[in-house]
C-alpha cells in the first residue's frame, strides 16, 4: 500500500512539473495569489481560463481569510478552498495553501482580547492584520486548531504542491506582560546571574541596576540600547520559534514531495529596501524547504532592478545558494507602479536571473473595497484584459518555451556582503546622533547599489556563516555590534589572503552594544592598520584622493566622518577641509596576504565605485568582459543543463547597444546563434538571454 501511495504522489508531482524532494519545477512557476472569497460575483471558471491563457501554472490561496474558513469557533467552511482546489486541478494549475494565521477573526478577539498584542504604544485594536501576539497561548491554541483542520481537509488533494506558513511574519512589537516574563527566563538562561547581565548592559547607569530577578523591569521604557537590542533579538527568536512551530504541524500532514515555504519581506521604504530589522531570515529559513520572498519596487522611470537583485541575492543566500520562490511581486500595484510596456517582462526575467524558480504576482484581481483597493493586481477592477495582462501572456509563453533552461540557476560568487541583525539594531539605536534618521540599511544599500551597477554579483552572509573562505572580497557595512570571535575571524580572513571593505562604525562595540575600550576600530585595527578617537558631523567637507584624480563635486562627505590616523595603512583619501585635512578618510592596509580597506565616512556613489574597483582589482577578480555598467545589467549563472547562462538587461527608456564578449551561444528567446564580439541592440526596457554552447 505504501508503494502505491508513493507512486500516486510522484505522479501528482510530475503532473505539476515538480521534481520530488528537489522542490523545483520543470519550468518556472508563474503564478498569482487568488482570493475567491473576495470576488464580487462568481467568476472562477472565467478566471481559470484567463490564467491558462496567460500561462499561469500556480496559485496561492487561503492565507488571508481565517474568518471565512472558521466563521465561528470550531465551525469550519471549506467551500471556497474546495472549489478553487478542484477548479485549479482540473485546469492543471498547481496550488500553494497558506495557513490563515496572520489576520485573526472577530470571535477570537471577543473571546480572548489578550490575543491582541500589547506594544510600547499600548494594546492593539482590532481591524488591522498582524495585530496579534504570536506567543499568546489563546492565539496559539486557535491557530493550531485551524491549521490542523485545514491540513486534515486538504492534505490529500492532488492540486497542492506546497504550503506557505503564515504571511510576512514578524513579532509586531509584542511586549506585553507574558512576553516580558518569557524574556526574563531567556535572560536567566543566557546570562545565568544578574551580575553578568548588569555588567553586560551597563545597568549602573541612571540607577538601572537590577538586584533581584523579581525587580526585572519591562523593556518598554528602557533608555539602554544594550537592553533594547537584547529584547529585539528575543523578539526575532519569537518569530523563528513561531514559524518552526507552524512548519512542524504542517509536516505532520504534508506529503514528502510537497514543500514548506514562507514569504519573507524586507525593510520597507514605500518599497522593498533592505535587511528586515524584525526577522532573522537565515535562522528562520532553516525550518523551511524553500525560502520565499516578497519583492516590491519602484517602476516606470524609477525602475532600476536593484531591489529585484537585492531581494533575490538575500533570499538565495538564506539557504546557501539554493533557488528560491518570489511569492509576491507587483503586476500593476500602486498607481505610480503601473508598468511601462516591456517592464513586466523585464522584471519577471530579472527574478529568474537572480536564481528564482517562481514569479508570483500579488495578486490576480484588484480588490473592490477595504485597505488595499488601490494596490492593483494583474487584472484591474473590471476583470478585463489590459496591457499588463497581455504582456503577462507573453511571459507565460516564454517560460513554457525556454523555461527548462532557466530554472535552477546556480551562481558561484566570489564577493559577499556581511550583514548582521545585531549590528542593525545597535546602529539604529544611535544612528548619527540625536535626531538623525539614517539607518543601517542606508549604509548597506549604497555599497550594494554600487556593486550592482558595476555588474558585480554577490551573496549575503551573516555572523552564523561558518565558512567565509570561499569569497575573495567581503564588504562589511556598519558592523557596529559584533562579538570578538567574529572580528578575529575577519582579521584571519584578511591575513589568509581575503580582502575586506569596512565602513564607518564597524567594530565599535561588542555583541552587547557595549563600546570597546581600545582605540577604535579596536580589534579590526590590527588588519586595518588605522585608528581614531574622534569623529564629527561634516559641514562643507569633501575628499581629496592621494593621486589627485577626484574632483570635489563628486566627493562630498555627508552625515558622519571619522578622523582616521594610519598606523601601517596607506591613505587612499584625506578630508578636504581647513581643519580636518590632516586626517585620513579612506585607508587600505596590507595585512598578511590580503588587504583591509576602511571607509570612515559617508560619501558619493562615485567614491564607493572607485574604492570597490580598487579592491576588486587587488583580489584579481575579472571585470565584466564587455565593460558594461548600469543601465546595462549583466547577470549570469550555470543552468541545470550545465551551461553558462547570461542575462543582459536594459534598465532604461532608451535603446542600448553593446558588444557581446562572452563565448558563442544561442539567444534563447529569439532562438538564433550569437558569436563572441557580435553587436547586440536592446530596445527600451528590453533584454536578451544567451546560453553558451
Amino acid at each position: 500500500m505504501k508503494k502505491i501511495w508513493c507512486a500516486i504522489c510522484l505522479a501528482v508531482a510530475s503532473h505539476h512539473g515538480l521534481q520530488a524532494q528537489n522542490f523545483s519545477p520543470k519550468t518556472p512557476y508563474y503564478g498569482v495569489a487568488y482570493y475567491d472569497e473576495y470576488m464580487p460575483y462568481d467568476r472562477l471558471q472565467q478566471d481559470v481560463e484567463m490564467m491558462k491563457k496567460a500561462g499561469i501554472n500556480v496559485v496561492r490561496i487561503a492565507e488571508s481569510t481565517w474568518s471565512t474558513l472558521e466563521p465561528q469557533e470550531n465551525t469550519f467552511d471549506f467551500s471556497h478552498i474546495d472549489r478553487v482546489l478542484d477548479a485549479m486541478h482540473k485546469a492543471g494549475i498547481a496550488v500553494i495553501i497558506g495557513t490563515p494565521t496572520y489576520a485573526v477573526p472577530t470571535w477570537l478577539v471577543r473571546k480572548h482580547p489578550d490575543v491582541l498584542a500589547v506594544t510600547s504604544r499600548g494594546q492593539n485594536q482590532y481591524g488591522a492584520r498582524q495585530n496579534m501576539d504570536i506567543s499568546n497561548v489563546h492565539y496559539r491554541e486557535a491557530s493550531e486548531r485551524v491549521i490542523r483542520k485545514l491540513m486534515e481537509h486538504v492534505s490529500k488533494h492532488p492540486a497542492i504542491i506546497g504550503y506557505q506558513v503564515d504571511n510576512e511574519t514578524k513579532a509586531y512589537g509584542t511586549a506585553g506582560p507574558n512576553v516580558q516574563k518569557a524574556f526574563v527566563e531567556y535572560c536567566k538562561q543566557k546570562f545565568g546571574t544578574l551580575d553578568k547581565l548588569n555588567k553586560a548592559f551597563g545597568f549602573d547607569y541612571w540607577s538601572n541596576r537590577i538586584n533581584t530577578w523579581e525587580d526585572f523591569p519591562s523593556t518598554v521604557g528602557t533608555i539602554n540600547a544594550s537592553f533594547a537590542a537584547e529584547f529585539a533579538k528575543f523578539q526575532r527568536k519569537l518569530v523563528v520559534d513561531f514559524l518552526k512551530w507552524q512548519a512542524d504541524i504542517v509536516r505532520e500532514y504534508k506529503r514528502p514531495e510537497q514543500f514548506i515555504t514562507q514569504n519573507f519581506d524586507l525593510d520597507w521604504r514605500g518599497y522593498s529596501y533592505g535587511i528586515q530589522p524584525d526577522v532573522d531570515h537565515f535562522a528562520t529559513a532553516k525550518t523551511l524547504d524553500v525560502a520565499g520572498i516578497d519583492i516590491y519596487h519602484p517602476s516606470q522611470d524609477q525602475l532600476t532592478g536593484t531591489e529585484i537583485a537585492l531581494g533575490g541575492d538575500i533570499t538565495r543566500s538564506m539557504k546557501n545558494g539554493k533557488n528560491y520562490f518570489v511569492l509576491e511581486t507587483e503586476a500593476q500595484g500602486f498607481p505610480q507602479w503601473t508598468p511601462y510596456p516591456n517592464q513586466l517582462r523585464l522584471q519577471a526575467f530579472s527574478h529568474l536571473a537572480s536564481g528564482a524558480n517562481m514569479v508570483e504576482y500579488w495578486h490576480w484581481h484588484s480588490i473592490h473595497n477595504s485597505a488595499e483597493t488601490y494596490w492593483k493586481g494583474l487584472l484591474s477592477h473590471d476583470f478585463q484584459p489590459n496591457p499588463t495582462y497581455n504582456e503577462a501572456i507573453t511571459i507565460g509563453q516564454d517560460f513554457q518555451r525556454v523555461g527548462q533552461k532557466l530554472i535552477n540557476l546556480k551562481k558561484n560568487n566570489q564577493v559577499a556582503i556581511l550583514f548582521s541583525n545585531e549590528a542593525l539594531t545597535a546602529f539604529n539605536a544611535f544612528s548619527f546622533g540625536w535626531g538623525a534618521r539614517e539607518t543601517y540599511n542606508d549604509i548597506l544599500r549604497p555599497y550594494y547599489d554600487a556593486l550592482y551597477k558595476m555588474n558585480v554579483e554577490l551573496d549575503f552572509i551573516d555572523p552564523s556563516t561558518e565558512d567565509i573562505s570561499q569569497y575573495k572580497v567581503i564588504v562589511v557595512p556598519a558592523l557596529y555590534a559584533a562579538p570578538t570571535n567574529l572580528l578575529k575571524k575577519l582579521n584571519d580572513f584578511v591575513k589568509n589572503g581575503g580582502h575586506v571593505v569596512y565602513t564607518l562604525k564597524s567594530g565599535f562595540s561588542d555583541e552587547n552594544v557595549k563600546v570597546r575600550t581600545e582605540i577604535q576600530p579596536a580589534i579590526i585595527s590590527e588588519a586595518c592598520g588605522v585608528q581614531y578617537s574622534q569623529f564629527s558631523i561634516p559641514n562643507g567637507v569633501s575628499l581629496k584622493d592621494t593621486e589627485g584624480k577626484w574632483t570635489s563635486d563628486k566627493t562630498k562627505v555627508t552625515q558622519w566622518m571619522e578622523l582616521l590616523t594610519p598606523t601601517t595603512a596607506k591613505v587612499l583619501a584625506n578630508y578636504e577641509h581647513p581643519q580636518w585635512g590632516k586626517y585620513a578618510a579612506i585607508t587600505q592596509n596590507q595585512f598578511g596576504k590580503g588587504t583591509a580597506t576602511y571607509v570612515g565616512c559617508l560619501t558619493s556613489e562615485f567614491v564607493y565605485k572607485q574604492v570597490l574597483q580598487n579592491v576588486l582589482d587587488k583580489a584579481q577578480l575579472p571585470k565584466e568582459k564587455s565593460g558594461l555598467e548600469f543601465p546595462l545589467v549583466h547577470r549570469s549563472g550555470t543552468n541545470q543543463l550545465g551551461k553558462k547562462l547570461h542575462y543582459f538587461f536594459n534598465y532604461s527608456g532608451a535603446s542600448q547597444n553593446f558588444t557581446y564578449k562572452e563565448n558563442a551561444g544561442t539567444e534563447l528567446l529569439a532562438n538564433k546563434a550569437i558569436t563572441s564580439n557580435q553587436g547586440v541592440s536592446l530596445e527600451p526596457w528590453g533584454f536578451v538571454i544567451i546560453e553558451e554552447k
